[in-house]
């Protein structure tokens, strides 16, 4: 006689609706905490206020002097993330090459070799803790106090916290990677710097760029972002039609930053290629 489903019920069930019931118990008074309140949006006079500066919206702002004027925001956004990010990579380099246990020489050894190697490994693993810890937006505040308004605090504030961000996922990409051809050049002599060149970059390339190219794309929003508290740039802009309400401006504003993202989606597809 065939077994019916009916029979035999899902015998997961019950921890499922266990774990959905403790999930809502523990997620609403999270949501209490943040004022999570979206019915706010349905508010009557919200609506109308939106309505009104999403019509404004259309047509986008598009005179010659407005668009020669965006032209020159966005290359100093575009500037700002390059810079800041290529500082970042000066610090995370080093940096990787000091957290990852699989490029360490110290390891091999013994003693008070491998203990020196340890303190010096965490103590770059903290540190990368520290820069990524502080968002990009404090460090922008923090600078812009120290070196005035402008890309300059920017660019510092991207280079510190994605440092951070980049040296911990370099490192953790590097571990992932096959070893073996790593610790070979390692036990017969080989630098930390060559183990990588010829080790462990060959296997891990493609994502590390594709890695770097993703960060390139965040510090770009992160320039944006930095611009509403004095960094410069199309944020910078932003902010000031924003408070004018000049909806057409802002939609010709928000179409940039869709085609910044596409153009480094795409910069990031061809790296991969080449290097696939």
């Amino acid at each position: 006689m065939p077994v019916t489903r009916s029979q035999h019920p899902d015998p997961a069930w019950r921890p499922r609706v266990m774990g959905s019931i403790i999930a809502l118990i523990l997620l609403w008074p999270i949501l209490v905490l943040s004022e999570f309140k979206p019915w706010v949006l349905l508010d009557a006079q919200s609506l109308r206020a939106a309505g009104r500066f999403l019509a404004d919206f259309v047509p986008p702002a598009h005179s010659g002097e407005f668009l020669q004027l965006m032209l020159a925001a966005t290359w100093q956004t575009v500037a700002m993330a390059t810079a800041g990010l290529t500082l970042a990579l000066l610090g995370a380099i080093p940096l990787t090459l000091l957290v990852t246990q699989s490029l360490s020489i110290s390891r091999l050894g013994s003693g008070r070799m491998r203990l020196a190697g340890f303190i010096v490994r965490q103590s770059a693993r903290w540190l990368l803790v520290l820069l990524r810890s502080v968002p990009e937006l404090v460090w922008a505040l923090l600078f812009v106090r120290i070196v005035g308004l402008g890309p300059t605090a920017g660019v510092l504030a991207i280079a510190l916290t994605y440092c951070g961000m980049l040296g911990k996922v370099y490192a953790e990409i590097l571990e992932s990677t096959e070893a073996h051809a790593t610790e070979s050049l390692l036990r017969n002599g080989s630098s930390r710097l060559a183990a990588l060149l010829y080790g462990t970059l060959p296997t891990a390339a493609s994502e590390l760029v594709s890695y770097t190219t993703y960060r390139w794309e965040c510090a770009i929003r992160g320039s944006v972002i930095m611009g509403f508290v004095g960094a410069g740039g199309l944020g910078q802009r932003m902010d000031e039609s924003m408070k004018m309400l000049a909806g057409g401006e802002v939609a010709t504003m928000l179409i940039i930053f869709v085609l910044l993202v596409a153009c480094a989606d795409l910069v990031s597809t061809f790296l991969r290629k080449r290097l696939g």
